[in-house]
């Protein structure tokens, strides 16, 4: 027998290149299909895209018509006269200042509510869920805090902290904190309690299931709860301007308010929306970073909600 017959130990030769060819034509269509794809995806975003723009569009062209025909300016104003108020806060500056001050401080008063409502709500909401006699006896103080008007408690927190930025600090942060607490101790509660048995069993910590078990289970429970929380955190830095204060967004509104320029009441809103869609975005970014873990199908249903 020639040596050119004789294989390794365990390697079957396979006499013909056909398994070959099909394992290429295999990896081809696959190649192939991924394209078309990804090309398909590209082209149904561009069609969103377009529709989108097509609908603010239309949208301002309607209100421009209506509003130089049939309502009056006064009251509802104008695309064209809001964009002529836009510039002009931008070029000249608003009577408080530069609008880049005010758009800072609202910001500033929103971010650091934010931070501080969505750390305290998720640390007390999983330690909450967790912890079910505690939870059963504070349940009822907790309602009946949520339930106190936020524009109450910004009058308070006014009386408390003053015309500076905590005052509206503390009314964001009570606005972020309890949408964020219910979801993190939601989450907590619905923690699969086979795995937790089983990871105790092993010899699991109290501390360690809590870290690899209940936390990352409660993670789709609390990014859904981020994605309005920092909406909620702009109500509340705008609610407590809008009470009382020197600088920020809310307080421009409420001079144009008082002026009756509706104008500059629609412009303070748009700059508002403006910082909360960056900001969901943002936010969008870090959902996609934290659930890489998670299989596409379960984290594209979580950033749908």
């Amino acid at each position: 027998m020639s040596l050119d017959h004789v294989s390794a130990p365990g390697v079957v030769d396979d006499p013909t290149p056909r398994a070959l060819d099909l394992s290429l034509d295999q990896s081809e269509r696959g190649a192939r299909a991924g394209r078309t794809a990804r090309a398909a995806r590209r082209r149904h975003l561009a069609l969103v895209y377009t529709l989108r723009v097509a609908l603010l569009v239309a949208t301002l062209a309607l209100w421009e018509a209506l509003t130089a025909t049939w309502l009056d300016p006064f009251f509802y104003s104008r695309p064209s006269l809001i964009w002529d108020k836009l510039v002009g806060w931008f070029q000249h500056g608003t009577a408080m200042g530069s609008v880049w001050a005010q758009m800072s401080v609202t910001l500033q008063e929103a971010v650091i509510g934010f931070a501080l409502g969505s750390v305290v709500g998720i640390v007390l909401g999983i330690l909450l869920g967790r912890a079910r006699l505690l939870a059963e006896v504070l349940s009822p103080y907790i309602q009946a805090f949520n339930a106190v008007p936020r524009i109450v408690l910004a009058a308070l927190f006014l009386v408390w902290f003053g015309l500076g930025m905590q005052s509206k600090i503390a009314t964001a942060f009570v606005l972020v904190f309890f949408p964020v607490f219910f979801n993190a101790f939601q989450g907590a509660r619905e923690v699969d309690r086979n795995l937790v048995d089983n990871a105790r069993v092993l010899g699991a910590s109290r501390l360690q299931v809590l870290w690899s078990i209940v936390v990352p289970s409660s993670t789709s429970w609390i990014l859904a709860s981020l994605h309005t929380a920092f909406g909620f955190a702009l109500i509340g830095a705008i609610v407590g301007e809008y009470a009382g204060s020197t600088h920020g967004l809310g307080l421009l509104i409420n001079q144009s308010q008082g002026l009756l320029d509706s104008a500059g009441i629609y412009a303070g809103m748009l700059l508002t929306t403006v910082l909360a869609l960056v900001a969901e975005a943002l936010l969008g970014l870090l959902e996609r970073r934290l659930m890489r873990w998670r299989p596409p199908a379960v984290t594209a249903t979580v950033a749908a909600i």
